[in-house]
């Protein structure tokens, strides 16, 4: 009578497994190429000195119009787009600055004249996932 038990419990596997396999999403059928996104958090701050922050502050000419401003604020820098709230970034270079969150990532000092910059974000809006890269040249000092 051991039999029943057993084939109670074999049966009870089959249809926990096949459960188990319905609720799996089905592979990938294209030929396109899977891409990754590997994400990091930002490198320890870095000491810098008022020689690494004369060399990032200014006020830049984004290539998407809009106007930045970079001046020193402690432990870092801070950058203020046209009339919005300005952003606080901490050196993780004395060329590279990024937000606390890592949603912000400016790069300095970059070009053949040193007066090139690049910004790259992400937007607020949880809908869109991407990284937005801006370019930018120092307008002035």
């Amino acid at each position: 009578m051991r039999t029943l038990p057993l084939a109670v419990a074999a049966s009870l596997l089959l249809l926990a497994a096949d459960a188990a396999a319905q609720s799996q999403k089905y592979p990938s059928t294209s030929n396109d190429a899977i891409s990754s996104v590997q994400v990091t958090a930002p490198s320890r701050t870095t000491r810098i000195y008022q020689d690494d922050l004369d060399a990032v502050k200014g006020q830049y000419a984004l290539s998407n119009g809009w106007r930045l401003k970079v001046e020193a604020a402690g432990g870092g820098i801070s950058a203020r787009i046209d009339r919005q709230r300005p952003i606080h970034l901490v050196a993780v270079t004395p060329d590279r600055y990024v937000s606390r969150d890592g949603k912000v990532d400016m790069e300095f000092n970059r070009g053949e004249y040193r007066e090139d910059m690049v910004m790259s974000y992400v937007p607020d809006d949880p809908r869109i996932a991407e990284r937005i890269v801006v370019r930018a040249t120092l307008a002035q000092r």
